[in-house]
């Protein structure tokens, strides 16, 4: 294998299982607010038991997708929405009523609802790898993604502002690029085309927020942003998790000690920490809890090497 796809799969993987890993440690303290896990844990560094939810079930819907045809296909991914979907992975209440009428035959482009929050974010990161040579289809992609479950403009524009932040990370990593705060944020708002202004807003007040050590930077992010369900308040602290550290494994930790939707930022800062830093750095502490049953840690990492081997084929073609 030549170092070009060896480097693809690396952040690929690094993208795919850092979705995963932020998942499953944020799982266990899904809605805790940040006092209560210091309270409890100090800071939570320790994964409960490797179990993932809907974050992480519907990245795989789209990872399939991207495998089976080679690029993204909305229908395609829609059906695999549905043929995936377990509401034993704790999937929203407004989803159901998606699966639903998806099941009965509505276009994936009609099925979807109007809700404002982080759901078609959550799930967004192989829309962010794959295309992260081409800002143009990343962003076509992510809002046609988007729409299949959240057709509001800040649920839309939350998709198109994390895909692109894992398509710079991914850019970024494989050229061995350092990534300064303010640098990173201007690439994001400029490659993310024309998205809702609060969105761009949140962005820019991470340009405010300074870090310190673990808990001066979990205090600094968590006092800025609310931390919740929506994407306006859960995509910036998943972005500044990354900035504001040095490592995969300081990103997670201070994306889910946040509080709040800590699954899902945990998974959105995994997502871009694990495309810049790759699979290589992601902690075998974390690695070895997954959940490896037919579709676990294996599967995701034999989709992601497809998807690396796909990519470098279109690359050389």
């Amino acid at each position: 294998m030549g170092l070009e796809r060896r480097d693809l799969r690396d952040r690929f993987r690094g993208s795919a299982i850092g979705t995963f890993v932020g998942d499953a440690l944020g799982r266990s303290v899904e809605g805790w607010p940040g006092f209560a896990i210091r309270r409890s844990f100090g800071i939570l560094v320790q994964m409960a038991d490797g179990i993932y939810t809907d974050d992480t079930e519907m990245m795989m819907g789209i990872m399939e997708g991207l495998c089976e045809v080679g690029g993204f296909d909305p229908a395609l991914t829609a059906r695999k929405f549905l043929q995936n979907f377990n509401p034993a992975r704790g999937y929203g209440g407004r989803i159901y009523g998606v699966m639903d009428r998806l099941r009965g035959g509505v276009p994936w482009n009609e099925a979807g609802t109007d809700s404002w929050g982080n759901g078609s974010a959550m799930r967004i990161a192989p829309i962010g790898f794959f295309y992260y040579d081409d800002p143009v289809k990343l962003r076509e992609a992510a809002i046609q993604s988007s729409i299949i479950t959240h057709k509001h403009a800040k649920g839309i524009a939350g998709a198109v502002v994390q895909a692109t932040a894992v398509g710079i990370a991914t850019r970024k990593g494989l050229e061995g690029e350092a990534i300064g705060v303010g640098e990173f944020i201007d690439l994001i708002i400029e490659d993310s085309g024309e998205i809702d202004q609060e969105m761009i807003v949140q962005l820019e007040r991470i340009k405010e927020v300074e870090g310190g050590d673990l808990r001066v930077t979990i205090d600094a992010i968590s006092s800025h942003f609310s931390c919740d369900v929506s994407a306006m308040g859960a995509i910036p602290p998943a972005i500044a998790s990354f900035l504001l550290t040095k490592g995969f494994e300081e990103s997670v930790v201070v994306a889910v000690n946040c509080g709040g939707d800590t699954d899902t930022i945990g998974a959105m800062s995994g997502a871009i920490a694990g495309a810049y830093y790759g699979y290589s750095y992601i902690p075998e502490k974390w690695l070895l809890p997954l959940e490896n049953q037919r579709k676990g840690r294996d599967y995701v990492l034999s989709l992601a090497d497809r998807l690396a081997d796909c990519k470098a084929r279109k690359q050389r073609d």
